[in-house]
């Protein structure tokens, strides 16, 4: 029953982002989106590539970090592995590449994956939180812009006929505060009832570990060092969509608020529980570059291309990880087994 729920959950996720798709290609000239493709100067593309790749180099160090003062201690290239490998899941099964670069991480290094699991949520907090502070620096730089668009082109009409349907919104949001606040209440009178029971106690346990990795934050060797890559990563994020740019004689003369922009709305696009990515993406930065001025047809042929060849990056360095993770942890059972068998047939007399 388990197995039936996930194909349709995947299933449900991958029919949103063909729709999404269909929604950015609807009503445009598709051979003319392909003279945009085939157009762009692709060494700039490489260029944004490399840059990508000194990006996940840098990600790993500072997971790295962060898993250090738990007292495990892997290898850095164990954790560049399992993270990679966890990238690569993720295009394929949303959200769930964060559970299986841990899963790496126990199977080679023997970190537990409560604890991994802790620190890949601090890590993705941390995240969000320079994501809404990009947000914000975005809009207040070129608020007129973005104003100017929601209103003409993606409201037209529509906040008037929301602000005279309140009601049922309002309807909504209390009743699910009036669930949440249930559901609390429940938990609180069978709290001793809960306790009580074997899996209850394994979540609490799990939860412990989670937290233990999630604060381990706090336990930095060299905080200035976590701060430098994750600027440092967030800034190769930004060159290699402000550079990509350079790549289309449309997009060439955008400046470096657009860039912006762009990083903002497609790393909010990239955020969403589907598939790589693949259709949120592309509608939001095809969105931005359209109220930059930019065409559909053009938006639409960047975003393609600077996703299709970062995905391709990914399966690259993924499918490379992959391979190193899985003879390193082949090698970790052998020696295991031949440990147990020495054991079991005792001293040598």
């Amino acid at each position: 029953m388990k197995a039936v729920l996930n194909v349709i959950k995947y299933a449900l996720l991958l029919s949103v982002s063909g729709l999404l798709m269909w929604y950015a290609l609807q009503g445009q000239d598709l051979s003319r989106i392909g003279q945009y493709v085939r157009g762009a100067n692709y060494w700039w593309l490489l260029l944004t590539l490399a840059l990508s790749a000194l990006g996940y180099f840098s990600r790993a160090y500072r997971w790295k970090m962060q898993i250090d003062p738990t007292g495990h201690r892997p290898s850095y290239w164990d954790v560049y592995h399992a993270m990679m490998v966890g990238y690569l899941a993720n295009l394929v099964l949303p959200r769930m590449g964060e559970v299986i670069r841990c899963s790496v991480l126990r199977r080679t290094s023997g970190v537990p994956v409560q604890v991994a699991l802790g620190t890949v949520v601090t890590e993705r907090v941390i995240d969000v939180l320079v994501l809404l502070g990009l947000l914000g620096t975005t809009l207040l730089l070129d608020f007129n812009t973005f104003w100017s668009f929601v209103t003409d082109k993606v409201l037209a009409g529509r906040y008037d006929a929301l602000a005279r349907n309140r009601t049922p919104l309002l309807v909504a949001v209390g009743i699910a505060l009036l669930l949440l606040l249930g559901l609390g209440y429940a938990v609180f009178r069978n709290l001793e009832r809960l306790r009580q029971n074997a899996l209850f106690s394994k979540a609490v346990s799990f939860v412990k570990g989670v937290l233990a990795g999630a604060f381990s934050i706090l336990k930095l060797e060299n905080k200035g060092l976590f701060l430098f890559h994750t600027f440092f990563t967030w800034a190769i994020y930004y060159l290699m969509d402000y550079l990509a740019f350079f790549a289309f004689p449309e997009t060439y003369d955008l400046g470096m608020r657009a860039g912006l922009a762009v990083l903002t709305f497609g790393a909010l696009g990239m955020a969403a529980p589907v598939a790589g990515g693949i259709g949120p993406f592309h509608v939001m930065v095809q969105s931005v570059l359209l109220a930059y001025g930019i065409s559909k047809e053009a938006g639409i042929a960047y975003a393609l291309v600077v996703h299709g060849s970062q995905t391709l990056l990914v399966v690259l360095m993924g499918g490379i990880s992959f391979a190193a993770s899985m003879v390193k942890s082949g090698k970790g059972a052998k020696r295991q087994g031949l440990t147990e068998a020495a054991l079991e047939a005792g001293p040598v007399r």
